[in-house]
């Protein structure tokens, strides 16, 4: 008897349907995983991934650092918070943001009031780990690339703390476990997601 309410139970829970309601915004610093972790939140609800500094390059026809050496940061921000403004107003999706597009008020009201702000919360060991042998990253071009990265992440982390929900981003499991912890987190509010029976 039992094993057979067991089966019922994963047979139910396969059933369910889990139903996006709003945009989620992946917020956090360089190296967090909101691109990797973003992806397959995404694959697990069955909705698009998008990434606001593609959809920048995509509409700048530059790179990131080609914009920041081109037209500088000031201006880099105000077409980041256009293009995530947009959307979120979008039908509802995955959204990874850049790494300091939450540090903006207009970017954060936004997040929360038409989506959802999740921040990964990673620490400086993870965040270095990751970030260290990649040079795409245009605030780190300086002489001492951890000291800035330290800087960036001790000054940022009040701010990402104002997120609507903290998911931990550890090292030691994997990019699906990474999302259903997430996912998890989303689901304990039924005006992000929906769970409705199949």
């Amino acid at each position: 008897m039992q094993r057979i309410e067991i089966w019922q139970q994963i047979a139910n829970k396969s059933a369910m349907t889990r139903t996006l309601k709003k945009t989620v915004a992946m917020v956090g610093m360089m190296g967090a995983g909101k691109t990797a972790v973003g992806k397959a939140v995404a694959a697990q609800l069955g909705v698009p991934f998008l990434d606001s500094d593609a959809e920048i390059e995509r509409a700048a026809n530059m790179t990131i650092p080609e914009i920041f050496e081109r037209d500088g940061e000031p201006f880099f921000r105000e077409k980041e918070a256009q293009v995530i403004n947009r959307l979120l107003e979008a039908d509802p999706c995955i959204l990874s943001t850049g790494g300091g597009a939450f540090l903006a008020e207009r970017n954060r009201l936004a997040m929360s009031t038409k989506g959802v702000s999740v921040w990964l919360n990673a620490d400086i060991d993870v965040l270095w780990s990751r970030v260290k042998h990649k040079d795409t990253r245009p605030l780190l071009k300086t002489a001492n690339p951890l000291e800035t990265l330290t800087n960036i992440y001790n000054a940022r982390i009040p701010v990402y703390r104002l997120a609507d929900i903290t998911v931990d981003s550890l090292s030691d499991i994997s990019i699906e476990d990474m999302a259903s912890r997430v996912i998890d987190a989303l689901s304990a509010r039924p005006d992000i997601i929906e769970d409705t029976n199949g």
